[in-house]
């Protein structure tokens, strides 16, 4: 059956503990590291180099689609597989953007994991059935639409993001200074740089914009 190294990333514990028991029942599957938050996710998998990651979208520090391009531009060998409880249309395509495999519901885990995990350790993707529909949707859409104009929450970058969840989370300057291991001046300058390009006006419609765009539960 050949042997796998995965990493799960999901801010509950108990999650977590069921998608263990259900993978690493699988002969030669083990599970390298749990983290809760995608940030140490990140690390984890540029220290350990498993075969397969499995990111929940909704985790604090760094949600899932954000440490999914980051750990897809550190270590592309990973295979990303989003876990999430959300089969919305906009996390669809932006779980594409990002750069991951596969994407499972919660509610298919079970009868869905295994398979998924088996696709991606082949060099294919695998979305749950209840989302495929949209993403062809999705794909018909952006065919059609060749020259449309990028939305203003597409235009921020990364590390833009990362700041945006962490203030949104309630981080103050220093924090995420600290967070990022950057100064409180360059926080300060990309705070601004964001509240400009989205024409935002307080921290309060900074949190709202993170909660809209699912950066941050709310």
């Amino acid at each position: 059956m050949g042997t796998a190294s995965i990493l799960i990333a999901d801010d509950h514990a108990l999650v977590r503990r069921g998608l263990r028991a259900l993978l690493e029942a699988r002969p030669g599957w083990k599970i390298v590291s749990e983290e809760s938050n995608g940030r140490e996710a990140v690390d984890k998998v540029i220290k350990l180099q498993p075969d397969v990651a499995i990111l929940d979208i909704s985790m604090p520090d760094l949600n899932g689609l954000d440490a999914a391009a980051l750990i897809l531009k550190a270590r592309p060998e990973t295979r990303v597989l989003i876990l999430t409880m959300h089969s919305a249309e906009e996390l669809i395509k932006k779980t594409l953007t990002a750069g991951a495999r596969g994407y499972v519901l919660k509610s298919d885990a079970e009868r869905d994991l295994i398979t998924a995990v088996e696709a991606l350790l082949q060099g294919r993707t695998f979305f749950t059935s209840a989302v495929s529909d949209v993403i062809l949707d999705n794909l018909r859409g952006e065919a059609s639409r060749p020259g449309a104009a990028r939305k203003p929450k597409d235009r921020l970058s990364p590390r833009e993001r990362e700041i945006v969840q962490l203030l949104a989370e309630g981080r103050s300057n220093k924090e995420v200074a600290a967070a990022l291991n950057i100064s409180t001046r360059t926080v300060e300058n990309h705070r601004a740089k964001v509240m400009d390009k989205l024409k935002l006006h307080s921290l309060s419609d900074l949190v709202r914009y993170a909660i809209r765009n699912n950066i941050v539960e709310a």
